[in-house]
Formats: structure tokens, C-alpha cells, sequence
């Protein structure tokens, strides 16, 4: 029997596989280090692999079939969620990783499991082509890793609500303290990886640049367990605008990680902004944004609140078992994917907080050696057996005759033997105790049940005045209609400077706006 496939759509597939096999490639070998002292990491990486393999295609069908991905990425595009560039970005590349493994460990073959790859790349392409959709491209990585994903009037709400600072005064001191908690704690919170940290930008402002920083799951939420230390934390998602002078971003890349020439300095700081977002806000709602010194109080207050939950959280995980960390670290992982269900209302904490059978069966041989060699051999050197390609072949970053994805036969094509799904969901279970808490939101804590219902019937202000349809290219030449004044007023909605100023600004007269605040324009 021949595929579900037409030649066109197997084309295109295969391409998203090379595109992502080779991103994926230049990211591990150059941005980063898989290496803890605590967490077993890639031990809880390689088996969070095969979890997003077994479940990911009924989890994002039940998530498309709810509300479409391209929509989903239209509406993250307007708040910081876990629905940003780092989580897109990544989607397919673990679901291929736990193909990856199987395939060379002989328990599956390249035309295992069609019909699941197909939707799950065609899910994961349409997710990022709308959440990407402002610049038009698809990954960060197509733009010369530049991560520019928020349309003209929500930077200009970012520009004109910043707060000036400049080193050695009170918000400036502040802002400095709390990002190296707020880092420290959502590296630990995240089982000591970076999922909770993103970045986008860089955005002109005048002769400086803006970098929007985003920290999310920070509070009572999805994770177990940071129900009770993490009780006194406000929000579960800040954002935090950056405008800094002297300094060029010169990558801002997929996993929302970042290098500036010169390095990063505090002291070319000017302005910031603090802001919080979910899937239930109104877009970006100010927090503390009163004054400078509001909002450096709040800042303080925040860092305090968060080294406390800092403390607590190594107290409890210094009392889990190895078993518990690998589980923990693995279902961070594996629920990368987890907002998209908020988004969509269709979320269930056992969706994504387990390991499922067929995931726990592999669980004996990820002994650190076993999980440190997989992983360095599946993202590092490129050396599977089932990852080597003729000898003539040169890969596109290490000329060797490797590629880490493998892309699925055009035999299919004409029935060559294959298989349609790894089927329906299993049993699951975990080592770690279940949730107890409610899920901190925007609309305050709710159960799982009002967290669905209250996305299900959720429409944000910008959504409804045409965010979809009204893009910064429409604006450009219809800028006068009401239409475009609408949608911008929407995105003013909750801005200390510009609500209700409408459409048509130029950054002169949100310069003047500035001053006539008694603040100083911010373009350098």
C-alpha cells in the first residue's frame, strides 16, 4: 500500500528535516554545554526524547483539532508564554531525536510511523510560521539569527513606557540584582537547563538597540514541584524590555540565547520595562511601572521573593532521588510543547507531566555513562551508525559525510513498506509527587479545569481588533484607517504613555510624548 503522501508534501517534509537537523547541529556544537552538577542531564535529555516520539502526534492533534497551530502562533506572537522561540524552535528537533535513537538501536525503521511525522512536522512548521510570521520567515536562524518577532506598536509601547536608569542609580542597581537571581532560579527551577529563559530582538531604537527578555513558568504551575516553595511568587511570566547604547546584538538565535559586540554590559543600560503575559492576558500588562522607583522597589521585592524560592527548591531536590531528578529534567524537556494546550484550553496535567510505558522501559540504561556517550553521539559528533550518509556527502557545518536527522524514503511513495503511527497514548506515571496546587495565571490561580474553560472562550483585545489580518506591512500603507487605529488603541489598552494615542506614530513624536513626561527620548 503507497502513503498518505503526495511527492510535493514528502518533499517539503524532508526539507524541514534537513532544515532542522542542520540548526539543531550548529546550536549543540556551538551554543551551549550539557553538563551539571546535580542533574543527571543527558540521561533525563535522551529519555525525554523517546517520550516526545510516543507522544507528541496524538498530544498536538488534540491541540491542532482544538485550535489550528498557525492561529496558536498568531496569538503567542501578542504575550510572553512558553510558546516563544526557544519552544518552537525545538518541537520537531526532540520528537526526530527520539526517532533518532530508535532507529539505530533497530526498533524502528526510516518508514516507521508516516502518518505521525507528517502531522507533527506539518504542526510544528505552521506554529513557527505563525508565531514568525512578522518577519516572514520561519526559525530565527533564516534571518541571520535575529529573533525580531513583535509588530511596530508593541515595541513602541515597549520604547515609550521604558523607564530611564543609568548605572549606580537606584533602578539600575535593582535591575542588575534581579536579573542574576531571576537566572539563577530559573536555571534551577528548569532542572538546570535554559528552557525558561528567552530573548527576542535585537529592535531599533534610534542608535540603540532593544533586547526583550521573557522568564516564564516562574510561579505555581504546570511543574509539581514548585507547588508550595514558589507560592509567594506573583507572576508566572515577566517580561523585561532592555534598551541598551553602545551595543549591537549581533545574534539573537533559535534557542533564544544571545551575543552583543561589545559583551554585554550593565552599564550601557538606559531603559527598561517590566511586564507580565499569559495565554489569558490582554497583551502585556505593566507591572510596577508607576515611576523608577516603583518599580525598582518591585524589582527588590521580586529578587528577595525568588532567592527564598531558590533556597526551598534545593532543599527538595537535594531530597529526591536520582530516579526524581531524571524524571523531573525529562518532563521539562518533553513538555516543552505544554502551552500550546493553554493556549488551545485542551491542557491536562497527566498529558505532560508523565513518562509513559514505553518511555519508563528504556529507563534502566540511561546510567550517566550510557545517557553523556547517546547524547554526545546523537547531537555532538554526528557518529550513529544510522546518522552516516555516503562518502561523498559533506555536511553543511562539519564537511563529514554525516547529518543528525535522518529524512524519510520517497519508497513510500510507491509501497514500499511502512507504517502509518506508534498509536495511541499509553500508561503513564512518574517518581515525582503529583500536583497539588492551583495554575498561576493572569486571571489569577485556577484549577486545570477553569484554566481550559477561561482559554476556550478567551479573546484578547488585539485578536479581536485584527491582529491576524492588520500586519505591519497593511499598516504601512493604511495607517489612517480606522481599522489600524483600532488595532493599535488595543495594544495601548494598558500603556502608561500612549493609551489611546491610536496609529500613525512616528518615533519623533514618541520622543516627544517622552518629553513632555519629563522623560528623555531613548533613540540616542
Amino acid at each position: 500500500m503507497t502513503s498518505n503522501y503526495t511527492y510535493a508534501e514528502l518533499l517539503a517534509d524532508n526539507a524541514w528535516i534537513r532544515k532542522s537537523s542542520d540548526i539543531f547541529y550548529w546550536q549543540c556544537t556551538t551554543r551551549t554545554v550539557q553538563e551539571s552538577k546535580l542533574f543527571p542531564v543527558n540521561p533525563y535529555i535522551a529519555l525525554s526524547y523517546y517520550n516526545c516520539w510516543y507522544r507528541y502526534p496524538e498530544l498536538l492533534r488534540k491541540i491542532d483539532a482544538a485550535m489550528p497551530a498557525e492561529e496558536i502562533g498568531d496569538r503567542a506572537r501578542e504575550v510572553s508564554t512558553g510558546v516563544n522561540t526557544i519552544m518552537l524552535g525545538i518541537i520537531q528537533q526532540f520528537y526526530l531525536g527520539g526517532r533518532q535513537f530508535l532507529m539505530d538501536m533497530g526498533m524502528i525503521n526510516a518508514t516507521d510511523g508516516i502518518d505521525d511525522m507528517k502531522f507533527v512536522l506539518d504542526f510544528t512548521r505552521r506554529a513557527n510560521l505563525g508565531y514568525h510570521r512578522q518577519n516572514s520567515y520561519v526559525l530565527n536562524s533564516d534571518d541571520n539569527n535575529k529573533g525580531q518577532i513583535h509588530p511596530e506598536r508593541t515595541l513602541q509601547v515597549f520604547e515609550a513606557d521604558a523607564l530611564g536608569c543609568k548605572p549606580g542609580d537606584k533602578l539600575h542597581n535593582a535591575v542588575v540584582r534581579f536579573l542574576a537571581t531571576a537566572s539563577q532560579y530559573a536555571f534551577l527551577k528548569n532542572c538546570e537547563c535554559r528552557l525558561g529563559i528567552n530573548n527576542s530582538g535585537p529592535y531599533k531604537v534610534g542608535n540603540n538597540e532593544m533586547l526583550v527578555r521573557d522568564f516564564i513558568d516562574l510561579a505555581e504551575g504546570d511543574y509539581p514541584w514548585l507547588d508550595g516553595v514558589t507560592a509567594d511568587i506573583e507572576y508566572n511570566n515577566l517580561t523585561m524590555p532592555v534598551i541598551m547604547k553602545d551595543t549591537h546584538f549581533n545574534i539573537v538565535d533559535d534557542w533564544g540565547s544571545f551575543e552583543a559586540t561589545p559583551s554585554y554590559d550593565h552599564d550601557n543600560m538606559i531603559a527598561v520595562g517590566l511586564y507580565t503575559s499569559d495565554y489569558l492576558s490582554n497583551g502585556y500588562l505593566p507591572v510596577h511601572m508607576n515611576n523608577a522607583s516603583d518599580l525598582a522597589d518591585y524589582l527588590d521585592h521580586s529578587r528577595e521573593t525568588m532567592a527564598t524560592a531558590t533556597s526551598e527548591l534545593w532543599k527538595r531536590i537535594s531530597g529526591w532521588t536520582r530516579d526524581q531528578m531524571v524524571d523531573a529534567g525529562a518532563l521539562v524537556y518533553y513538555s516543552v510543547a505544554k502551552d500550546l494546550a493553554h493556549f488551545a484550553g485542551v491542557y491536562e496535567q497527566n498529558d505532560w507531566m508523565q513518562l509513559e510505558e514505553r518511555t519508563q522501559r528504556l529507563k534502566p540504561i540511561m546510567n550517566d555513562e550510557y545517557g553523556n556517550h547517546a547524547i554526545a553521539e546523537l547531537v555532538g559528533y554526528i557518529s550513529l551508525s544510522s546518522q552516516q550518509n555516503n562518502p561523498y556527502n559533506m555536511n553543511k557545518w562539519s564537511d563529514q559525510p554525516n547529518d543528525m536527522w535522518s529524512a524519510i524514503p520517497y519508497s513510500v511513495l510507491e509501497g514500499n513498506e511502512w507504517t502509518a503511527s506508534v498509536g495511541p497514548i499509553r500508561a503513564g506515571s512518574t517518581s515525582l509527587p503529583p500536583k497539588t496546587q492551583k495554575y498561576t495565571t493572569t486571571q489569577g490561580k485556577l484549577t486545570q479545569d477553569e484554566c481550559n474553560a477561561a482559554a476556550r472562550k478567551f479573546v484578547s483585545g488585539p485578536v479581536a481588533a485584527g491582529s491576524k489580518i492588520y500586519d505591519d506591512s497593511w499598516i504601512k500603507y493604511n495607517y489612517a484607517s480606522p481599522e489600524a487605529n483600532n488595532l493599535y488603541k488595543a495594544t495601548q489598552e494598558n500603556s502608561r504613555l500612549l493609551k489611546g494615542k491610536g496609529a500613525g506614530l512616528s518615533r519623533a513624536d514618541i520622543d516627544a510624548i517622552r518629553i513632555a513626561a519629563g522623560e528623555q527620548p531613548l533613540g540616542g
